[in-house]
């Protein structure tokens, strides 16, 4: 929708994958991750990752099999967002600080 809204052709080389071409194990590793609550630092703002405390009684209220495997991706997982959230963090402060510079420079 969002290509037919710009005028453009679909490419499938960046179209997001769907959740079912990945293997049953990452799927239950998606969902679980998701189930879980997310930390946060709250001084700095920063995206720590999610809270695992909860995750063996997911396992067992949901009869997860392959409970490795399934920790696994989802570690997997939260390392990949954790890092995309701090990089992204990272890149708001760097635009924040440029205004701030910016503003700074104007009124003087």
């Amino acid at each position: 929708m969002l290509c037919e809204q710009l005028g453009q052709e679909p490419d499938p080389e960046k179209m997001p994958l769907e959740t079912s071409v990945f293997p049953h194990e990452v799927q239950v590793a998606f969902f679980v991750f998701e189930l879980l609550p997310d930390k946060w630092d709250g001084m700095s703002g920063y995206y720590l990752g999610k809270d695992w405390s909860s995750a063996s009684l997911l396992f067992e209220t949901y009869d997860i099999d392959n409970r490795k495997e399934v920790l696994y991706f989802a570690k997997l997982y939260e390392n990949l967002i954790v890092n995309f959230k701090a990089e992204e963090t990272a890149r708001k402060q760097k635009q924040a600080e440029r205004a701030r510079n910016n503003n700074v420079a104007v009124t003087r």
